[in-house]
C-alpha cells in the first residue's frame, strides 16, 4: 500500500504518493537500511521545499540531474522523482552492494529514469558530472560511533558516523561545491550532535553557500534537522 504525503504548498487536489517498494523483502532489512524516522524526514523537507524548487530550480520545466549519496532503499530518491512527475534523471550510489542492487531494483519497480551505482560517495562521478547536479541529498551516517565501525561496506556503514558522527560526512563536505551545479541545491539531514551550524559555516567558506533548515523533528530522543544549502541568485 502506498502511502500519501501532502502540503498547503502543493495544489490541494494534489498528493504525492511514496515509491512502491513492494519489491523488498523484511529479509533485505538484514542487509540494507529500513526506512525510519529520518527517511521520513528528509522526504517530508523535499515536499516543504517543493516551491522553492520550483521557483529556484524551476523544476515544472527543466529536467534536473538528480543524486542521492547511500540511498539505501532507494525511498527518497523514488519519493523525489515522483514529486517532481519523474521529469529528471535520477542517480543514486551507495557502498553496500545489497543497497546499490535494492535501489536500482526500486528504480525499475517505479519507472524512475535513472540508476544506482555501488560506490564511494561521490567518486564514480567526478571526472564526468563535476558540477553537474542540480539536486543532492544525502540521508548520511551521522550517529556518533567508534571509528572502527566504519569499515567495511555492511549494513553498519548506513549508520555509524565516527567521531561527532562527522567522519563520513567530514568527507564529503569539501567537494560539494565541485558537486552541484552553479544553482544546485543540497538537502543533508542532520543530528544535532552534528553541530550544523560548524557545517553550515564550512560551506559558506568553501563554496559561497547560504543555508536554511527547511524541517526539524525530534525522534528517539534525537533532534534530527534537515537543511538546504544553496548559492543566492545574487552571490
Amino acid at each position: 500500500t502506498w502511502a500519501f504525503r501532502s502540503t498547503t504548498s502543493l495544489n490541494m487536489n494534489e498528493k504525492v504518493p511514496d515509491p512502491d517498494l513492494t519489491h523488498i523483502k523484511s529479509s533485505d532489512y538484514e542487509s540494507v537500511y529500513e526506512p525510519a524516522e529520518d527517511s521520513f524526514l528528509l522526504m517530508d523537507a523535499l515536499l516543504a521545499d517543493h516551491d522553492f524548487l520550483k521557483s529556484y530550480l524551476n523544476v515544472d520545466t527543466t529536467w534536473p540531474t538528480c543524486l542521492e549519496i547511500g540511498s539505501g532503499s532507494g525511498i527518497i530518491s523514488g519519493y523525489l522523482a515522483n514529486l517532481l512527475k519523474k521529469r529528471g534523471y535520477f542517480l543514486a550510489t551507495d557502498i553496500n552492494p545489497h543497497a546499490a542492487r535494492i535501489t536500482h531494483t526500486t528504480f525499475q519497480q517505479n519507472h524512475i529514469p535513472g540508476d544506482a551505482v555501488l560506490a564511494d560517495l561521490f567518486s564514480c562521478f567526478h571526472s564526468r558530472l563535476k558540477n553537474k547536479i542540480d539536486i543532492l541529498l544525502w540521508n548520511p551516517p551521522y550517529v556518533p560511533s567508534e571509528s572502527d565501525e566504519l569499515k567495511g561496506d555492511g549494513i553498519e556503514r548506513a549508520w555509524a558516523g565516527g567521531v561527532d558522527g562527522r567522519e563520513v560526512i567530514d568527507r564529503l563536505l569539501p567537494q560539494v561545491q565541485d558537486i552541484v551545479s552553479p544553482r544546485g541545491v543540497f538537502y543533508l539531514l542532520l543530528l544535532e550532535a552534528n553541530h550544523p551550524q560548524q557545517i553550515a559555516e564550512q560551506l559558506r567558506k568553501q563554496g559561497n553557500f547560504s543555508s536554511y533548515n527547511v524541517i526539524q523533528r525530534k525522534a528517539r530522543n534525537e533532534k534530527l534537522c534537515v537543511m538546504r544549502f544553496f548559492r543566492e541568485p545574487d552571490k
